[in-house]
């Protein structure tokens, strides 16, 4: 039997052994069967050729990774510059805060003392009317005994001050909250000598709030405030004007009651005023509006009104003093 060819594990042409007789063939057959170091004589060409290109690659490799690394110091060295050149924020100093505000004053319309009073007030004034018995007319019409009057929230349980006078001898008394809800009340507490009332509303909305009380011990002449309340059951209505006196006594037109240590002022109040806040521009409370001044028995106003001193209005409910 033929035996197949056997191929050298080198791949370059040897003339000489094309050239050779069938001994030399029988040889390159037969070198599988010869000893280690035979078969292996073309080998040290083959690995020097093999280390060459090895060297060749690791120096193209490295070569590589060198241009890499000069690239990378290159590409930090441009932003370390760059940075460099960027300007530094300045520091904020109390000079640049203080123009700022400067700037946001002169821009910004702010509301008036007078609109701050009213928006801190106004949540807790109410609307008062005491009706009476309901009479028929000579013409069959019914006609009920009707009074308004203002009232405001001292204490977010639904404890209201107003004037004696708008409630006295009403049969059911109504108020009205300024978020638009509707209650009756009850009267619990009485001042006579200051011509004041405190009611009891008997439904009250979920975010009542109370006014805030202000004493009335530095109080002077000039000092602005604001009156709040239904005049002719119009409102609720504001007016502005100033502490007109202090300490101030005042006669109701039919001489039966003789009210003193009042607060004189000049803010428009007219009837259904009665029971409402004079406030400081702050929103805070320093008296109950009470009376106006009517020398003509018109009931209009001329420019003066009398308010009683919270503190006296608050110890109507048993509020501890200022």
């Amino acid at each position: 039997m033929q035996r197949p060819a056997l191929y050298s594990s080198s791949s370059r042409h040897d003339p000489a052994r094309s050239q050779a007789g069938p001994d030399a063939q029988g040889i390159s057959r037969d070198c599988e069967a010869c000893e280690p170091g035979m078969a292996t004589a073309p080998e040290p060409q083959a690995s020097s050729s093999r280390t060459a290109r090895l060297i060749r690659h690791l120096s193209a490799h490295n070569l590589y990774l060198l241009w890499s690394m000069v690239g990378l110091l290159a590409l930090l060295l441009a932003i370390s510059l760059f940075s460099s050149l960027q300007p530094t924020a300045r520091p904020l100093t109390q000079k640049d805060i203080n123009a700022a505000v400067l700037k946001t004053l002169e821009t910004t319309v702010l509301p008036s003392p007078a609109v701050q009073a009213y928006e801190a007030i106004i949540p807790s004034v109410v609307r008062v009317v005491g009706l009476g018995k309901t009479q028929k007319a000579k013409d069959g019409s019914e006609h009920t005994d009707r009074s308004v009057g203002t009232g405001v929230v001292i204490v977010d349980k639904g404890i209201i001050l107003t004037n004696l006078h708008v409630v006295e001898g009403a049969q059911t008394i109504k108020i009205t909250f300024a978020d638009g809800l509707e209650s009756t009340a009850s009267i619990t507490g009485l001042q006579v000598e200051n011509d004041l009332a405190v009611l009891q509303a008997h439904k009250i909305p979920d975010d009542l709030m109370a006014a805030t009380l202000r004493s009335t011990a530095d109080l002077a002449p000039g000092d602005q405030v604001m009156a709040v309340g239904y005049p002719f059951g119009i409102g609720p209505s504001a007016s502005s004007g100033v502490v007109s006196g202090l300490g101030r006594t005042f006669r109701s037109p039919e001489g039966k009651q003789q009210i003193t240590n009042m607060i004189q002022f000049d803010a428009a109040a007219n009837p259904g005023n009665s029971g409402g806040p004079l406030v400081t521009m702050d929103g805070e409370v320093i008296g109950i509006v009470t009376a106006i001044y009517n020398p003509n028995q018109q009931r209009s106003f001329v420019g003066i009104g009398f308010a009683v001193p919270i503190e006296n209005a608050a110890a109507a409910v048993g509020m501890p003093p200022f």
